[in-house]
């Protein structure tokens, strides 16, 4: 199939079309699928659950970051566990590996409940846990205490239970938490209803894909995927239905790298 816009020396494509009909056609394997479906929630046309296409992503990749609400993940957890996507939760066994981003304003028409100012994203993956790529993300603390050596005897965290005697080196960093707080797109220039600002996927790209590797995004929309891929100096492969947004995706790609990366952050 030819792309509708492609870097090769990046290697960066865009199609245009159906990703049930594009992706089974490029036969590819990606280390990684960022996703954000049609939740079908809404009276526009555009927001229609694409039945099927959670068994067409199966096919392309073994580990996923789904994006959703939590009516949406519970609607269509049949269909996850039937295309054989499970939760990171179930391999963990203590946590899931799931993203909650922080907007800066709210959405929703609605007055009798809590104003909504986040989006979920939750990690399944294909196969055996251990064969699948993560990378956990650290930032670096207020305190910097490098060097520092902690031990940590047996103990037992009451409702978490006991955990074995270990240590570690202090480096001046913390595990990334879960709730990572970014501006939304609305007000910062965005080309897509439902578009993801490039602050918020970096660190979940890097998370499941090595580098070098290539990602996958089966709605691509304004295309922030591929601007994150790109960045980072990781292949990506986008496909998006709708060809006025596939137009302004393919402007926006044209720019110079540096453009409108990180303009929509907290």
């Amino acid at each position: 199939m030819d792309p509708y816009w492609k870097d090769e020396e990046a290697g960066i494509f865009l199609y245009l079309g159906d990703m049930r009909e594009v992706l089974p056609a490029l036969a590819v394997q990606a280390d990684l699928i960022v996703a954000d479906p049609p939740y079908e929630e809404t009276s526009h046309t555009w927001d229609r659950w694409p039945a099927g296409w959670l068994q067409s992503a199966a096919a392309a990749s073994r580990s996923m970051w789904c994006f959703g609400g939590l009516r949406m993940f519970m609607r269509y957890a049949p269909e996850f566990t039937a295309a054989g996507w499970k939760l990171s939760h179930d391999a963990v066994g203590k946590n899931d590996v799931d993203a909650i981003w922080e907007k800066h304003n709210a959405s929703g028409p609605n007055s009798d409940r809590f104003r909504r100012v986040h989006e979920q994203a939750g990690h399944f993956y294909q196969g055996a846990w251990r064969d699948v790529y993560r990378e956990a993300q650290r930032v670096t603390t207020g305190v910097i205490e490098r060097g520092r050596v902690v031990k940590q005897g047996a103990k037992d965290i009451g409702h978490r239970g006991k955990y074995a005697t270990g240590g570690w080196t202090d480096d001046g960093t913390r595990l990334m938490t879960s709730v990572i707080k970014v501006r939304s797109m609305h007000r910062n220039g965005g080309i897509h209803p439902t578009e993801k600002p490039v602050p918020l996927l970096d660190p979940l790209i890097r998370y499941g894909c090595p580098p070098g590797g290539l990602v996958l995004d089966p709605f691509a929309g304004s295309s922030s995927t591929l601007v994150t891929a790109r960045r980072l100096g990781i292949r990506a492969i986008g496909i998006e239905g709708r060809e006025d947004f596939c137009e302004a995706s393919a402007r926006r790609l044209s720019e110079p790298y540096s453009v409108g990366l990180f303009d929509a952050t907290a």
